[in-house]
């Protein structure tokens, strides 16, 4: 069901220090900050040869980054993103089998411009997990 990691996101207190580190320390390509202010962050791409790695900072008052960032203030992993072919056959196979999609069960538009669902984290041994439609 699942294809390739697409990305893993790590959210993080300062965005420009974080970009930084990727781009200066270590090298890689990466993306000018991109607001997504109808999923309450702005994101930071670093391109690697084999998967991206997306930076989150909370962007507004209702952020669910924010929270993210109170419980671990100099940040973290928080989510991984899996590609699939079809979002909707992916969501039903994986509630059959018993697995809780966050929100109202209806993909939205990610970063990338393409539906996605979150996946509950105390379903996939404390990870919150995202798919992707390629």
């Amino acid at each position: 069901m699942i294809g390739r990691l697409n990305h893993v996101a790590i959210a993080v207190p300062d965005l420009d220090a974080a970009a930084a580190v990727y781009r200066d320390t270590l090298g890689a390509k990466v993306s000018s900050p991109q607001d997504e202010p109808d999923n309450g962050v702005t994101v930071v791409f670093v391109e690697l040869d084999n998967t991206k790695i997306e930076l989150l900072h909370p962007l507004g008052e209702n952020s669910p980054i924010e929270g993210f960032l109170a419980k671990n203030a100099s940040g973290g992993i928080h989510h991984v993103c899996y590609e699939v072919e079809d979002i909707i056959a992916a969501r039903d196979q994986l509630k059959a089998k018993g697995a809780r999609v966050l929100g109202d069960g209806e993909p939205k538009i990610g970063a990338h411009k393409k539906p996605v669902l979150f996946l509950h984290p105390k379903d996939f041994s404390g990870t919150l997990v995202e798919l992707e439609q390629v």
